[in-house]
């Protein structure tokens, strides 16, 4: 953090168990939840967040990226 600002990017790995991450899309929100084995969505667990990105919007996006954790 230099110059006390704070980072525009966050990586997954920095993510805890029990953190959780919103995104609405198409008049939805979607809520994903950080568990040790990857990522909770509806009931089902992705090792990825790009996998759930796929699921929700249909086409390859970069996971970080759709959640606004990556610029």
């Amino acid at each position: 953090m230099a110059n006390g600002k704070v980072p525009n990017t966050c990586s997954t790995s920095s993510l805890k168990p029990g953190a959780h991450l919103m995104r609405e899309w198409n008049g939805r929100t979607y809520q994903v939840e950080v568990v040790t084995e990857g990522f909770v969505m509806d009931g089902l667990t992705y090792k990825s967040l790009s996998a759930i990105a796929k699921r929700i919007t249909g086409a390859h996006w970069s996971g970080p990226r759709f959640f606004g954790l990556a610029q």
